[in-house]
């Protein structure tokens, strides 16, 4: 998506100078960009304070590893005597966002802001820490069309979402669409996403005319939209480009700030180049499918080309389902199971 043609609007970027290890930038009054390291591919994450009355709210908390927490011990070294969090949000239930959400919400004896079925998810994948991979996930995998190997490595490393995030606060406050929400000297109104993640909670300030986007709109990389084995006949995709078109209603010059690459201006470009993404994956798995029926794991790798790992095929291969099951609703594909109980995707 870096090749926008000559004719299309740009996003411009504003601020081309990063915060260093344990600094509040400014970006806009009383919104201040922090950024830490993640161990992925996807090397850093964005998170924000917003001043408010004795203190500071968190949005978004990085994933749970000593740098993190090496970095954040040093942000609030850094910072003047009396100047705490005084509370946490949560965009969503990644770890990289909620990973030191409980660290933090217990250090201070501050609350825990996230949507209800972001919190509740996040209980329900942590649960999941050191158990065997079930049954469902094994024939999911199967029936998508993985081989032995690939099945094994899941197996190898599933449960481990919960190494990656500090146990929650047992309480929390809820989060949802449309909530206003006083921080300081300003009002922040919640805009909910889906496709993505469940409820994903944005934020978006009118009188300053910021969004705090999350994961839900990035520039320059696409947000991953999955189908999971916890709900194998999901719609994902549908609920994202719906999602789409309500961020479309909040004006054009927006300052976004997303938690990965850098805050932009051009909202609505970015939407559009969005949906003309999905509807360019769209094209290249249906127009495979009308020539002979593929599983998933087929259809991934037309979708994506270059070479993947283990981590990253996972990821792959839901978002290949994501989009055959939004062209199933569509009706323009069907299933179809062979003797093998694999699933393969046709022309209607």
């Amino acid at each position: 998506l870096d090749d926008t043609p000559a004719d299309r609007p740009r996003l411009v970027y504003p601020f081309p100078e990063l915060p260093v290890r344990a600094q509040r930038l400014e970006v806009a009054p009383g919104v201040h960009w922090l950024r830490m390291p993640l161990p992925y591919h996807l090397n850093h994450i964005n998170l924000w304070a917003l001043d408010e009355d004795g203190g500071f709210a968190v949005v978004d908390t990085g994933t749970r590893t000593e740098d993190v927490a090496a970095a954040w011990h040093e942000l609030f070294a850094a910072l003047p005597p009396g100047l705490v969090p005084t509370r946490v949000f949560v965009t969503h239930m990644h770890p990289d966002h909620v990973g030191m959400a409980g660290w933090i919400t217990r250090r201070f004896n501050v609350r825990l802001w996230m949507t209800r079925l972001e919190y509740l998810s996040c209980r329900v994948m942590a649960a999941d820490t050191g158990r065997e991979a079930p049954a469902d996930a094994i024939a999911f995998y199967r029936h998508a069309g993985w081989g032995e190997a690939a099945v094994e490595s899941y197996r190898v490393r599933f449960g481990n979402f919960g190494k990656h995030i500090h146990t929650l606060p047992d309480s929390f406050r809820r989060l949802h669409d449309g909530q206003w929400l006083r921080l300081g000297a300003h009002e922040w109104r919640v805009v909910v996403g889906s496709g993505h993640s469940p409820e994903h909670a944005c934020l978006h300030c009118p009188e300053l005319g910021v969004l705090i986007s999350g994961d839900q709109i990035l520039p320059k990389i696409t947000p991953n939209v999955s189908v999971w084995f916890s709900e194998p006949f999901a719609e994902p995709l549908g609920q994202f480009l719906e999602s789409i078109e309500r961020f479309k209603s909040l004006p054009k010059d927006t300052l976004v700030l997303p938690s990965h690459k850098l805050p932009f201006r051009g909202l609505h470009t970015r939407l559009d180049e969005l949906q003309r993404h999905h509807a360019a994956r769209l094209h290249e798995a249906h127009a495979a499918c009308e020539t002979k029926p593929h599983t998933a794991n087929e259809i991934l790798k037309i979708m994506f080309r270059r070479d993947l790992d283990h981590h990253q095929t996972g990821f792959a291969l839901g978002e290949s389902l994501a989009h055959l099951h939004h062209l199933v609703a569509r009706g323009l594909l069907v299933r179809e199971i062979d003797a093998d109980g694999r699933v393969h995707f046709a022309r209607a």
